[in-house]
């Protein structure tokens, strides 16, 4: 088969599966989001060498647990008292945890940086391979599924408005890089990003920031001003983020010698190629809207 049409149709595959779940249900996007958590811990447990099966069965469980006690806190503590055939309640502010669990997300993210950016590191030591897997791969994927909620209940249209900002700023920084760039972002990582291509991308995710708050959003009229401030800044965020969240997955692949980090997804590798950079853009965007959520 013609790679640019394996490509095309699993893109499109891809692209179909993650709306088909985001806007059927909120358990669709879920479950959806713990696959992709499980293949992504598989990936990286490969990139990073270390075994599969403890990191696998601790990422779905972790993951399971503070999905329950996020989002179905009444339903997860009734069926406890059913099992346990008495009165309990779950003695976890949820507030508090999501603060823990963003602390410790945004540190791991701190560390991937100086990671990125000191060239000498070329081993990581056993314990900073657990820690990159905790904060770098396992927490932004519940920071992924807790953006969707924004300030109240569940809205498809937050999620899916953060991926067409990801995909305008990755697209669009390809175009602009590929006719003018010429000066090299971060060449000894990623050979063919350009500043260029990086200023291009962060503009085109902007203008896709203001038209999705304006006529996909839809904001009522007293917050449309409000609306566009927010989208415009999480496009900025999306564009710096996002871009250092792929320098950083390129770096893993680097020191691990593969171009890819799997190969589920043909012409595009795997499911950490595809999500490097929402990954690492999700606690950011987190604490963003939890800034915006007090000052209101």
């Amino acid at each position: 088969m013609n790679e640019t049409l394996k490509r095309g149709l699993s893109g499109a595959v891809y692209i179909i599966l993650l709306l088909s779940c985001i806007l059927y249900s909120t358990e669709s996007f879920f479950i959806l989001f713990g696959i992709f958590l499980t293949i992504a811990v598989y990936e990286f447990c490969n990139l990073i060498q270390i075994h599969k099966i403890f990191p696998i069965f601790f990422a779905i469980t972790f993951y399971t647990v503070v999905t329950l006690i996020s989002h179905y806190n009444k339903l997860t503590t009734d069926l406890l008292s059913q099992i346990f055939k008495t009165d309990l309640e779950i003695p976890i502010n949820i507030k508090q945890l999501d603060v823990v669990l963003l602390v410790i997300a945004l540190v791991v993210s701190v560390k991937c940086i100086v990671f990125l950016f000191y060239d000498n590191i070329q081993k990581i030591s056993t314990s900073s391979k657990y820690l990159y897997l905790i904060g770098y791969i396992i927490l932004p994927f519940l920071f992924i599924t807790k953006i969707s909620f924004g300030i109240n209940d569940y809205n498809p249209k937050i999620i899916i408005g953060l991926f067409i900002l990801i995909w305008t700023n990755d697209t669009f920084a390809y175009i602009v890089g590929k006719s003018v760039g010429r000066t090299k972002l971060f060449e000894k990582i990623s050979p063919k990003k350009t500043v260029e291509g990086f200023l291009g991308g962060i503009l085109f995710a902007v203008l896709a920031g203001y038209l999705i708050s304006k006529y996909y959003i839809r904001a009522s009229p007293e917050f449309s001003e409000r609306s566009i401030i927010i989208w415009t800044s999480i496009a900025v965020i999306v564009g710096i983020a996002g871009t250092i969240g792929d320098l950083i997955e390129s770096k893993f692949k680097r020191i691990a010698g593969v171009k890819d980090s799997g190969s589920i997804m043909p012409g595009h590798g795997g499911i950490l190629d595809r999500l490097d950079s929402v990954i690492f853009v999700a606690p950011i965007i987190f604490l963003f809207y939890q800034i915006l959520n007090y000052v209101s």
